[in-house]
C-alpha cells in the first residue's frame, strides 16, 4: 500500500540536486509493466473463464510472458526495466538500485524508478527529451511531463525551488478520524508529557489506531515536525489507552492547522 521508505529517500535527495543544480524533474509512466516482463522459467496455468475449445479440453497454458498476479511478474519486469536502460548506457547505483545514471557533467542524467513510474533529472533538457524518445521505442510510454505528484506526494517545481508536500493525504487523515471540525492546536504535543503501557482491559479500539499510525508515519515523509510525536505515539500500537489516543488526536489536530506544511529544497 505505501511506498517502501527507501524509495521516498531516494526521491528526496533526487530533487535535492536537482533544486540545488537549478534543474528541471520529469515524470514517465510505463503501461502495463508487468506484462513486458520475460519469464526465466516455464510457467503453466488453466485456461481463463470463457475460454472453449473442444480439441483443447483438459489441457493446460504455457506462459511466454509474464501476467498480472503471477508472483513471477515483478522480479521479471524488474530485470527487463534494468537490462534495456544498462543497453542505453545506464548504471545502476551499487547504494541504491532504484537509482541509475549516464554520462557526466551537462551530459549527466539521473533516472529514479519506483515499479512503473520514472523520474528523469539533469542540467540538459534535451538529453531528457532523448531518452524520453529512446524509452518511448522500447516500452508503451506515457510522458508526464514536469514531476508534480509522486508516490503521494505534491510536488511543485520553481526556480531553484522544489516543495512537496501531502496536503490531500494530511486533509483524508483530519476527515477519517471525523475530526474536520476540530479546533486546530500549535504543536503536535504536550510539553513533558509521559505516557505510560496501558493497564491489561483499558486498551480502546486498537485496529483504528494503528491504522491512523500508520497513516501519520506515511505522512512524516513530507511533516519532519510531526515525527517526534508520531514516535512517541507509535510505541503503544500493541494496546493503546484513552491517554495514547489523546496524544495522537492532538497530532490531528496539529495537521488540521498545518495542511499546507511541507518540504523545500
Amino acid at each position: 500500500m505505501y511506498a517502501p521508505v527507501a524509495r521516498i529517500e531516494t526521491m528526496r535527495i533526487l530533487l535535492a540536486l536537482v533544486a540545488n543544480g537549478d534543474w528541471e524533474v520529469h515524470h514517465m509512466d510505463v503501461k502495463s509493466a508487468f506484462l513486458n516482463g520475460d519469464l526465466q522459467e516455464q510457467v503453466y496455468v488453466h485456461p481463463p473463464p470463457g475460454f472453449t475449445d473442444a480439441c483443447q479440453s483438459g489441457k493446460v497454458l504455457r506462459l511466454n510472458k509474464a501476467l498480472y498476479g503471477l508472483k513471477q511478474a515483478p522480479r521479471a519486469w524488474n530485470a527487463r526495466l534494468d537490462q534495456e536502460l544498462k543497453t542505453l548506457g545506464f548504471q545502476r547505483s551499487i547504494v541504491e538500485h532504484a537509482v541509475y545514471k549516464r554520462g557526466t557533467g551537462d551530459s549527466l542524467l539521473l533516472v529514479g524508478v519506483y515499479v512503473d513510474d520514472l523520474i528523469i533529472c539533469g542540467p540538459n533538457n534535451l538529453k531528457i527529451a532523448e531518452f524520453k524518445e529512446q524509452m518511448k521505442n522500447t516500452f508503451s510510454m506515457s510522458d508526464l511531463g514536469l514531476l508534480s505528484y509522486y508516490l503521494g506526494m505534491e510536488v511543485k517545481q520553481e526556480k531553484r525551488l522544489i516543495t512537496i508536500c501531502q496536503k490531500a493525504y494530511a486533509a483524508k487523515i483530519v476527515e477519517m478520524v471525523n475530526m474536520t471540525r476540530c479546533n486546530p492546536c500549535d504543536t503536535p504535543m504536550e510539553q513533558r508529557l509521559k505516557l505510560t503501557t496501558a493497564k491489561p482491559g483499558t486498551e480502546l479500539d486498537v485496529t483504528s489506531y494503528r491504522r491512523l499510525i500508520g497513516s501519520l508515519r506515511y505522512l512524516v515523509n513530507t511533516r519532519p515536525d510531526i515525527a517526534y510525536a508520531v514516535g512517541i505515539a507509535s510505541r503503544f500500537v500493541e494496546a493503546p489507552a484513552k491517554e495514547h489516543w489523546s496524544a495522537v488526536k492532538r497530532i490531528v489536530r496539529y495537521i488540521k492547522g498545518t495542511l499546507d506544511y511541507g518540504c523545500k529544497f
